[in-house]
């Protein structure tokens, strides 16, 4: 069953870091056969905190998402949110 991660943002403190971690996360999840189904800082927040930014990404299973999620480059591209954005990352199967 398909998986997806879906990063919901709360604060960006330094754009050109965001686009740097950006880059590096496509490319891991990208090796992880998923795939970047959407990001926008343009939504609308009907419940719950406001969201300056969300990205949805799509992967084969859970078990790959994960492995992206812990894997070497992504953790690399992590560094650059480190002291610049406030985020919930989640991990869901769905259809």
């Amino acid at each position: 069953m398909k998986a997806y991660w879906v990063a919901n943002y709360t604060e960006i403190k330094d754009d050109e870091r965001l686009k740097k971690y950006a880059v590096k996360a496509k490319e891991a999840v990208e090796k992880y056969s998923g795939k970047i189904i959407a990001r926008s800082a343009n939504n609308v927040t009907l419940e719950g905190r406001e969201m300056v930014r969300v990205a949805l990404a799509e992967f084969p299973d859970i078990e790959t998402a994960k492995n992206c999620y812990n894997s070497e480059e992504y953790v690399e591209a992590r560094k650059h949110l480190e002291n610049n954005a406030t985020r919930e990352h989640i991990i869901f199967e769905g259809m």
